[in-house]
């Protein structure tokens, strides 16, 4: 499939978890978070990103790792890069900002696959975002309704997967990269810049002369705290309940139009306006 993909600069979304290191890892169930992440181990995003590294060498096709969470793959990305593997990866929000210590007994608004990991795995992330191994950050937005994270029963092994964070994305990132001191420009690149180039929209990401007029007003210093009850998503459950984020946008326009209420927008496709 690679090889043929290749044939028109077609790009492969990858979803990097290898099936036989989930079946022989333990079984998740019960409200315990440690027990979900031991099904969901680093060694299987590992082992299926390397197979993704060695497939595109070999094609030269081009691939695009989504939702990295194991840190301990950027060492093979770095070096795919730099042998000229055409590899790009991204990670998501709550990789960034959360963490495997803090998750509560039973709370299953943070499981999402991969998993949430360690502290010290999150520290290497951003390194890995800073020196440019991961390409950019996205929200991997989930359509879980609340019934589905089976709230009662906070049972890892039966809720479904998935974090909801659209509307809080660029805050949660921004209040992460404020506190070690990586400036907003960097958050806008990763969020904006370098998703709109890495799919060939040519008129997102940036603010030019013939680019369309798509612009957040956003207050970097001010702060307020997640009540999931304020938020528009369609199912406003969330791991975020109750923190604290510091910037938030103040207005949105889409091609110069301000956004409201309702649901706006248009297909794009790569090369057109």
């Amino acid at each position: 499939m690679l090889r043929e993909l290749g044939t028109y600069d077609a790009l492969m979304l990858v979803h990097a978890e290898d099936s036989r290191a989930i079946d022989r890892a333990p079984h998740a169930e019960g409200d315990q978070y440690d027990r979900f992440l031991h099904s969901r181990p680093r060694g299987a995003e590992n082992l299926a990103i390397a197979e993704v590294i060695e497939r595109a060498r070999w094609t030269g096709a081009r691939v695009h790792v989504l939702h990295l969470s194991s840190s301990d793959a950027l060492p093979m990305i770095a070096t795919a890069k730099r042998d000229g593997v055409r590899i790009t990866v991204e990670t998501c929000p709550h990789y960034l900002a959360l963490a495997a210590e803090d998750v509560p007994a039973g709370a299953t608004a943070y499981k999402c696959c991969p998993p949430i990991r360690e502290a010290a795995n999150r520290d290497l992330l951003w390194e890995g975002l800073i020196d440019g191994t991961i390409d950019c950050v996205v929200s991997d937005h989930s359509p879980s309704t609340i019934d589905l994270k089976n709230l009662e029963t906070g049972d890892f092994g039966t809720a479904w997967g998935g974090v909801a964070s659209l509307q809080l994305g660029l805050a949660v990132v921004w209040t992460e990269a404020r506190r070690r001191g990586v400036p907003l420009a960097e958050v806008v690149g990763w969020m904006s810049a370098g998703p709109a180039a890495l799919v060939g929209l040519e008129r997102k990401g940036a603010i030019a002369v013939g680019k369309d007029a798509d612009v957040a007003v956003f207050a970097p210093e001010a702060t307020f705290v997640v009540d999931p009850a304020r938020l528009h998503h369609k199912n406003p459950v969330t791991p975020y309940a109750g923190r604290d984020l510091t910037g938030a946008v103040r207005r949105t326009l889409l091609r110069g139009r301000e956004v409201g209420d309702e649901p706006t927008g248009t297909l794009l496709r790569r090369g057109e306006a």
